[in-house]
């Protein structure tokens, strides 16, 4: 419930209660109806979290989510988010505002006050505290805002430095975030343009590039590659990082630490390489469109950076925003480790970062699912601790959550989720730290490791299929005298590539299971120094980890939809019954349809038809035409199996690609494959003979939680 309208709700029942007990006897009984009704409608509101991992642990057993409650006339959609030294916390909005929370923890239950700060600007994507004064991206410019008589109501406007924009609509501007000698961070997307929708184009000089850019106003450019930046971060060690996302030339989102110089992968901004002001030495004639890895691409090009860290498209979120260190132990288990959010995902990741051979590479976790809205922008609170505040929306770009904009706190229990707290590199493998420490029995098993490493293409075409994918056999393991530890001695150790990490029913020694049981690491270099000997490790079973036999799935997952393919044969990336997605009308219908349905989308991650009526056992041509800027099917399943199905699409891992993200189910009766962006897809199906509620999903994953409806066959 929204708070602010409860306490409507309390003013009207107030009034009855004026009326009701309105005698001097009735006093007593009248402020004991006022003290319950105070009670009922003054609690914070607690989202519901029905993510859970494992068989007994919770993400609620250790992180409380709470929604802020806002005025309904405050639309946060939040683009900036910063603390202030006084405790409360200031949002920047999309809508060109800036709020400034009173009592954003809630304290006695009761609900946040809202002041704003300012308004009239432009798209906010950013916002930082300095000196007394607050620091925001606008779409055109970086401006500093001063409250200068101190009534909490900016006063001063100042333009800090205007950059060129074309008018485009995807020219979003990120930023500052301050570097330790006080100089900002602040990065511009591309815009898009022809032959296709969403090529990236640098119509105005530095879009698809970051720069630097004085208190005073001077700005230098500083790398280029850059495509949608949502994120910017400096560590504790003055390093900076930027977040990517999937695209044209982007595999899959990234996290990539940024030098003076760099090319991140993006050509688009190279058309101002030449510029005087820049320090990138790449020349768009060298970027080739193939189906070969980044990593082959950067062994031409010494200015090319590879990400540090990869965020595995659909497995670890769609959109990766904002990020984080908590270099204070706000939750206290992860001290140093970056907290990432994901729009698209409505939920945060939990990253490491280690440096080996001068470069940074690391692991990425799930950490926080089931937000109210796309998780765009991150907040620790040092001051008081255990708090993390995440900022909300989905305005253009879709996501999982059931809300359209917020604000959400995360606070820590204090207890600690058995977790792998770090994957590091070995010479011979990784090295797994956990959280407590692990049961040696169940812990000694090879068996419960799983390894596959995987990467992308580097091309022109909108993001990649999952490329090169080979397992990487476990040989042996080590346990550290302390449990906290389990070397594990591989096969097939490949650099440059993406290494997933799963486990099997590992425990702690007290009996706790793995709160979450996956990680990948991208393996950029591997580490020199001494392999662990033979009689160090205690070796697999025989047979039990070969490479060809165990592999879980093919060398290259191709989608069998693209703009350009949209009729493809599934045979050969579809294991289920070709009946369950028929392309071409049966013979046996003799060309008659009963009933033809076109469905389309509507932004917010919803079909366009919240029901179909069918008649049991008509002949149906359905085509479902994705008008939307992501990646959809449509999914018919048994009734009340939606949510079953959804889940099981969601888990298919590194298999959910070939599949088309469809499990082999019961449930599923009929689907479309994924349909790219501005494609459709034509299927034909019988209608079931049983009348009935069933339903139609879509299972690319999370989608299913909000992008359903109800196909009602009648008699």
């Amino acid at each position: 419930m929204n708070t602010f309208k409860n306490l409507r709700m309390y003013n009207r029942i107030t009034e009855m209660n004026r009326m009701l007990f309105s005698s001097s006897e009735q006093l007593f009984t009248r402020f004991f109806f006022l003290l319950l009704l105070l009670l009922i409608y003054s609690n914070p509101v607690i989202a519901q979290q029905s993510a859970s991992e494992g068989d007994g642990v919770s993400q609620i057993d250790y992180y409380q989510i709470t929604t802020l409650p806002a005025p309904d006339d405050v639309v946060l959609e939040v683009g900036g988010l910063t603390l202030l030294p006084n405790g409360k916390l200031a949002a920047a909005t999309r809508r060109g505002e800036i709020w400034v929370i009173s009592n954003p923890e809630m304290k006695n239950g009761r609900a946040p006050v809202y002041t704003k700060f300012a308004e009239g600007m432009y798209e906010n994507l950013g916002l930082e505290y300095k000196n007394g004064s607050f620091y925001t991206s606008q779409r055109g410019e970086l401006t500093k805002l001063t409250d200068t008589n101190g009534d909490d109501v900016t006063d001063l406007y100042e333009r800090v430095y205007a950059w060129p924009i074309s008018g485009h609509y995807h020219e979003y501007s990120y930023g500052p975030v301050f570097l330790p000698n006080g100089d900002m961070v602040v990065t511009a997307n591309v815009a898009f343009g022809n032959p296709k929708w969403w090529e990236a184009q640098s119509h105005a000089p530095w879009r698809g590039w970051m720069m630097i850019v004085t208190p005073e106003g001077e700005m230098r450019p500083f790398a280029t590659g850059l495509r949608s930046p949502n994120g910017i971060m400096v560590n504790d060690q003055g390093d900076i990082f930027y977040s990517e996302n999937q695209g044209d030339w982007i595999g899959s989102g990234f996290i990539t630490h940024v030098e003076e110089g760099d090319f991140t992968g993006n050509p688009a901004g190279l058309k101002w390489a030449d510029h005087p002001l820049s320090p990138v030495d790449v020349d768009t004639s060298e970027i080739i469109d193939s189906e070969l890895p980044m990593f082959e691409t950067a062994k031409r090009i010494p200015a090319m950076k590879l990400p540090a860290v990869w965020v595995p498209h659909t497995l670890m979120g769609t959109s990766t925003a904002g990020m984080v260190q908590d270099t204070a132990g706000v939750i206290a288990p992860f001290k140093g480790h970056y907290f990432v959010a994901d729009q698209g995902h409505a939920r945060v990741n939990r990253a490491t970062m280690e440096k080996v051979s001068g470069e940074y590479q690391g692991a990425i976790f799930p950490f926080i699912y089931g937000l109210d809205s796309g998780a765009l922008r991150l907040a620790l609170d040092e001051s008081r601790g255990q708090t993390m505040y995440v900022g909300l929306t989905d305005r253009g770009w879709s996501s999982t959550g059931e809300k359209s904009y917020g604000l959400q706190r995360v606070d820590w229990t204090g207890a600690i989720p058995f977790e792998m707290k770090t994957i590091t590199a070995v010479p011979d493998g990784f090295n797994i730290e956990f959280t407590h420490p692990v049961d040696r029995e169940i812990a000694a098993d090879p068996s419960l490791y799983n390894l596959t490493s995987f990467t992308y293409r580097y091309q022109y075409e909108y993001g990649s299929p999952i490329i090169n994918q080979e397992n990487v056999p476990v040989k042996g393991l080590q346990i550290s005298d302390d449990g906290m530890n389990v070397r594990l001695v591989v096969d097939n150790l490949r650099q440059y590539y993406i290494h997933e990490v799963k486990l099997g029913d590992i425990e702690s020694e007290s009996g706790t299971p793995l709160l979450h049981d996956v990680g990948y690491y991208t393996l950029n270099n591997i580490p020199s120094g001494p392999a662990l000997s033979e009689s160090e490790w205690t070796a697999a079973a025989s047979g039990s980890s070969d490479d060809s036999s165990v592999s879980n799935s093919l060398e290259t997952m191709e989608p069998s939809v693209s703009p350009d393919n949209v009729d493809a044969d599934p045979a050969d990336e579809i294991s289920e019954p070709a009946v369950k997605r028929q392309l071409e009308m049966p013979d046996s219908w003799n060309g008659r349809v009963d009933q033809t349905i076109e469905m389309g989308t509507v932004p917010g991650l919803e079909y366009d038809k919240d029901a179909i009526e069918v008649k049991a056992g008509s002949r149906v041509r359905f085509t479902f035409n994705n008008t939307d800027d992501m990646l959809h099917n449509v999914v018919i399943v048994k009734p009340e199996t939606a949510d079953q199905v959804g889940e099981q699409g969601m888990n298919l891992g590194l298999q959910g690609e070939a599949m088309q993200y469809v499990p082999d189910s019961d449930n599923v009766l009929y689907h479309t494959s994924i349909v790219q962006p501005g494609s459709s897809e034509t299927i034909y199906f019988t209608v079931p003979e049983e009348p009935g509620t069933y339903q139609y999903v879509c299972t690319f994953p999370g989608h299913y939680i909000t992008m359903r409806g109800t196909l009602v066959v009648t008699e």
